[in-house]
């Protein structure tokens, strides 16, 4: 199927496609026109990928993932490198969120340090 129509029947643009297919998370064959022509699973796989970004996975950890979660249901098969790769991407969202506590934590600190020293004033 052409770009257009891959773009159809999954909602995603055809910029984003491209893009994906640049990522190398999509593949096509080129015709002689030199279109670009996608195999019948494409739509899954764009699904998959939606899926797996969706779950906050950057490009480069989808593109490791990709070959284990070919199957028609959610997830992947538990192969050693989907389960290095979830667990990476698992600790790096915990550090992210305990660098965002710590912030959460010192604006708030700061808000009542401020509402204080206002009542102080009045």
């Amino acid at each position: 199927m052409l770009i257009g129509e891959l773009s159809r029947r999954t909602g995603v643009p055809a910029r984003l496609l491209r893009y994906y297919e640049q990522r190398g998370l999509l593949t096509s064959e080129r015709d002689p026109n030199n279109y670009r022509q996608y195999a019948a699973d494409a739509p899954r796989t764009v699904a998959r990928i939606r899926e797996m970004l969706a779950a906050g996975l950057p490009t480069e950890a989808i593109r490791a993932l990709l070959p284990c979660a070919d199957g028609a249901d959610a997830g992947a098969d538990p192969c050693p490198e989907v389960l290095r790769t979830l667990a990476a991407e698992l600790d790096r969202l915990e550090n992210t969120m305990a660098a965002l506590n710590e912030r959460h934590a010192a604006l708030t600190a700061f808000r009542t340090a401020s509402l204080n020293r206002a009542a102080v004033a009045e």
